[in-house]
């Protein structure tokens, strides 16, 4: 378990849903692949919602997106640009330092992101088995880490725990500024 790790301060959700972002992860273009309608998708480390807002349309009225985050602060921001999008299908959910808290969700799961995030996690283990437990049977991951933050032993140890978790790799798609794998289970 890693005691020092930094989370990213929720002043700074406003600043990650700026729309200069999608110059370089749009997330169209980055998640259209793998969320379709009737989905039930789940963004992990979601802040304000710059790809759970764009989860839920592709998800659409049947499909629903599951959005965990830390911070009470990213979630009620979230809220709020839910609200002004009219994304009815977001439901919010907070974990805790320690875990994600996401067993009513065990085997539903379709598709989680893990985008720029398993680095500030201090247990980035028990979250990869929680992760794991929430897939559906067909279900699959995208994780994706900064280049700038995470180095490549760095992010090869952590595919190594999620296939040690069960995950299966099956692409590595290319992704701005980032080191990224898709899994399935």
């Amino acid at each position: 378990m890693k005691k020092n790790h930094f989370v990213c301060p929720w002043q700074a959700g406003p600043v990650l849903m700026a729309s200069r972002r999608m110059v370089f992860h749009n997330p169209k273009r980055i998640l259209s692949p793998y969320v379709n309608e009737g989905m039930i998708a789940m963004d992990i480390g979601c802040g304000m919602g710059y790809f759970t807002l764009p989860m839920s349309v592709m998800a659409g009225k049947n499909g629903k997106v599951i959005a965990v985050d830390l911070q009470a602060k990213m979630l009620e921001g979230l809220q709020k640009y839910a609200g002004k999008a009219d994304a009815q299908t977001i439901v919010t959910h907070q974990c805790s330092q320690d875990a994600l808290h996401i067993e009513q969700w065990n085997g539903t799961v379709d598709f989680a992101l893990v985008f720029w995030m398993l680095h500030e996690v201090p247990d980035p283990q028990r979250l990869i088995r929680e992760l794991h437990a929430a897939m559906s049977s067909k279900g699959k991951l995208l994780f994706a880490e900064p280049k700038m933050h995470v180095s490549a032993a760095a992010f090869q140890k952590s595919k190594q725990l999620m296939q040690n978790s069960g995950f299966i790799e099956i692409d590595a798609p290319k992704i701005t500024m980032s080191r990224a794998v898709l899994f399935r289970i």
